[in-house]
């Protein structure tokens, strides 16, 4: 396992979280003159983005990540992002931070197993945050905090070898190897099967620096070529015209990892497979682990750099429900199976009752805000982020 993974695994997951929140929000928001109470406006849509967006690339968080540690359990990763998508004024039920991660993790690794080499992981980043720069443009103290990790990334990963980026890939389909979610941008597109499962295509553009398949050369003991035969292939293979840019600035040519949904087009998730299978592959998740206080320390540690901004005076939360209708989001929640549930972190109690103690009051704060009963909900009528399907 690479102890190099977490950053480039947290940023092209909130990435993708963030270009959905922005489809969304984009699609719904009313003119502000003719918006009511309850209703998003443009500005509202920023504010969300904003606050989101500086609170993902906060420093003192970003030092953390880029720490070398080995990646963690599913449920420890996504219970920061539970944290990360409210910290603004939009609220998530359980159900719907569901949908929206699945659609997170799913869009990542299909664009994992897309790359053509393992160091393209890298360019995919650099597209997230190419965009996510586009988000706050007109924010430059937020713009400089992603500049700042841009640099970072650079610094980090830039010298790294061919064989250690090989070792991040690994350790990417390894995290995402049990997720099979089907989501009907895939569907429509031939490009995910019924099972969940993705189908890679065998034509395109060949790695950058190798060449297009179809011959063979023997060489003998002196290195000298002596014989070569050709072979027909498969698929249609092009080499690529350049390669894409590692700096700063540039055109990263490779196209994973821009915007999908910056195009309307209707999108919907499944899980596939009962929910008895859920529920065993959760309960396989809930067994003791030995790492569980590596864990919780990583948390601590993590969400510590997290400055959460909460809704001031009386003011509340504004709802965003990314399913069709109330009624389907709480269907949603009702048949999820219990053990998935996020919000609670079990751990072995240790014999440092004030660490401890310290790292519950952390945890404790995670707890999910919901939106007071009978109060106004912005977004309360907001169709599915993705129908369809």
């Amino acid at each position: 396992m690479s102890a190099r993974t977490l950053p480039l695994l947290f940023l092209n997951l909130g990435g993708e979280m963030l270009y959905i929140l922005d489809q969304r929000l984009r699609a719904q928001s009313i003119p502000g003159e003719k918006a009511r109470k309850d209703e998003w406006t443009d500005v509202d849509r920023k504010r969300v983005m904003n606050d989101i967006i500086s609170t993902m690339f906060n420093k003192k968080f970003m030092e953390e990540l880029f720490k070398p540690q080995d990646l963690y359990s599913k449920k420890a990763l996504r219970t920061v992002y539970d944290r990360l998508a409210h910290a603004s004024i939009m609220r998530l039920n359980q159900a719907s931070m569901d949908k929206l991660y699945d659609l997170m993790t799913m869009a990542f690794k299909y664009q994992v197993l897309l790359c053509p080499r393992p160091r393209d992981i890298l360019l995919v980043t650099f597209n997230h945050l190419d965009a996510i720069k586009d988000f706050i443009s007109d924010s430059p103290a937020i713009l400089n905090q992603v500049d700042e990790t841009f640099r970072q990334l650079i610094e980090t990963y830039n010298c790294l070898s061919d064989g250690e980026f090989q070792l991040i890939r690994q350790t990417l389909l390894v995290f995402f190897q049990d997720m099979h979610i089907r989501v009907s941008i895939f569907l429509k597109d031939k490009v995910q099967n019924s099972n969940g499962r993705f189908v890679l295509p065998i034509s395109g553009p060949v790695p950058w620096g190798t060449e297009v398949p179809g011959l063979i050369r023997i060489f003998n003991h002196k290195g000298v070529e002596v014989k070569r035969s050709e072979f027909t292939t498969a698929g249609n293979y092009v080499t690529p015209q350049r390669e894409g840019s590692f700096e700063l600035y540039g055109d990263r040519v490779l196209k994973l990892g821009t915007n999908m949904y910056s195009v309307t087009r209707p999108v919907e998730t499944h899980v596939s497979g009962s929910s008895k299978n859920l529920a065993s592959q959760a309960k396989e998740n809930i067994v003791p682990n030995p790492l569980a206080k590596e864990e919780l320390n990583f948390l601590a540690r993590l969400l510590g750099g997290l400055d959460i901004q909460k809704p001031a005076g009386a003011e509340t939360g504004f709802r965003l429900n990314l399913f069709t209708t109330d009624e389907e989001e709480e269907h949603a929640a009702q048949t999820r199976p219990e053990e998935l549930s996020y919000k609670v972190i079990n751990i072995e109690a240790t014999q440092e009752p004030g660490r401890r103690a310290e790292l519950s009051r952390i945890l404790g704060e995670l707890e999910v805000a919901e939106p007071r009963p009978g109060s106004a909900e912005k977004g309360e009528d907001l169709l599915a982020l993705m129908d369809g399907l």
